[in-house]
């Protein structure tokens, strides 16, 4: 019996013939590779990687908006893909019980955040809507660790003019006492949706923000970002609607392809042990096309786990090409993976930090990475 079955108390099972109706699911697809949590059996989760996770919860939203049954949806996409990792165990446990409050919807997220990632496990969350992401920070604050996060977002929701909790909901985690967020970026905001108050108030506090277009121009510039992160929240407002009408924000945005690039290079990070995705509302979507495009994105952040454990640790050095440069008088070492190809670069202080090719080839220009400077700034 795994020792985590008393999470049970905050969980309802799910039902495989449900979720796979009369087809049932063929032999090499996730549903016949993932253990369930189903009526009375919890799995056993001690070999488990990826622990998958649902909750429904939108009353952050306002307006008497009821648990949703969007994991559900999305869950019969994932199940139907094909297993191509066996080396990454998944187990699914279920759904967070609807809460007598919102606040007690996200107690139980929170508890069990946490001790799915305190028993060294990778979680992923099924929104739900985004301020869900408060239930992802406060499980590492429960703990007083001291994380990098990132949001990927076509919003910062920041609007404390706003009546719903989703629109506002980052202030608590930026601002809040105490605080335990080392780092903050985001990713994939679109102008016309920020104040630019808003994002000079991000500077000043030393956080990075990217626009889309950003994003669109050099995805790979995105690597280290994600790489250096804790928690990840992907609200799926990001995404143009053309690729996902089940969340009806913005015709502009990531595309579908961009969108799985980012969850890939998530689960190649060797820190990011929280993936939640949020704002997937199955009545607005058009032939499941949302439900498949977060399959797709699980997918790849599955692959990426599996190609990020290829990674040496930094420390061997016989693993990694050594590039020693200077740049405005600084002498450096920059890092490159003989497997994954893949740059660090180091700090005054020696430490090394996720980087690009791109910050390589600026460095050897005798020209100051802005990556490096930014992360002076912050030390």
């Amino acid at each position: 019996m795994s020792d985590l079955q008393h999470l049970t108390d905050f969980l309802d099972p799910i039902s495989i013939a449900h979720i796979s109706g009369d087809e049932g699911f063929r032999s090499g697809q996730i549903g016949k590779n993932i253990r369930v949590h189903e009526k009375d059996l919890f799995p056993e989760l001690e070999n488990v990687d990826l622990v998958i996770v649902g909750c429904g919860e939108e009353r952050g939203l306002g307006m008497g908006k009821p648990f949703s049954r969007a994991p559900d949806h999305i869950r019969e996409a994932l199940y139907r893909a094909f297993y191509w990792h066996n080396e990454i165990t998944l187990a699914d446990i279920g759904n967070i019980k609807v809460g007598d409050s919102l606040s007690d919807t996200y107690a139980a997220l929170r508890i069990v955040i946490r001790e799915i990632t305190d028993a060294g496990k990778i979680i992923l969350i099924l929104g739900g809507a985004h301020d869900l992401t408060l239930s992802q920070y406060h499980a590492y604050a429960d703990r007083k660790q001291i994380i990098e996060a990132a949001c990927i977002d076509a919003r910062i929701d920041l609007d404390m003019e706003s009546l719903p909790q989703s629109e506002h909901f980052m202030m608590e985690i930026l601002t809040g006492e105490p605080n335990f967020l080392r780092h903050y970026s985001h990713l994939a905001f679109q102008s016309y949706y920020v104040h630019p108050y808003m994002l000079e108030n991000m500077d000043k506090l030393r956080f990075d923000c990217y626009r889309v277009g950003q994003i669109k121009e050099q995805v790979d510039e995105m690597e280290p970002v994600l790489r250096n992160c804790h928690m990840l929240s992907f609200d799926l407002s990001a995404i143009a609607n053309a690729y996902a009408p089940g969340s009806a924000i913005s015709p502009n945005g990531l595309n579908g392809e961009e969108a799985c690039v980012l969850a890939r290079y998530a689960g190649m990070s060797h820190t990011v042990n929280s993936f939640g995705i949020y704002g997937y509302q199955p009545a607005n979507d058009v032939a499941g096309m949302t439900a498949k495009q977060v399959s797709q994105m699980i997918w790849y952040f599955i692959d990426g786990i599996s190609k990020g454990r290829r990674e040496d640790s930094i420390n061997e050095r016989e693993s990694f090409y050594e590039y020693y440069t200077a740049f405005a008088e600084v002498e450096t070492v920059f890092l490159q993976s003989k497997k994954t190809g893949r740059w660090w670069m180091q700090l005054p202080d020696n430490k090394f930090i996720a980087c690009s090719y791109k910050d390589y080839l600026i460095a050897s220009n005798n020209d100051i990475p802005e990556r490096w400077l930014r992360a002076q700034e912050r030390s």
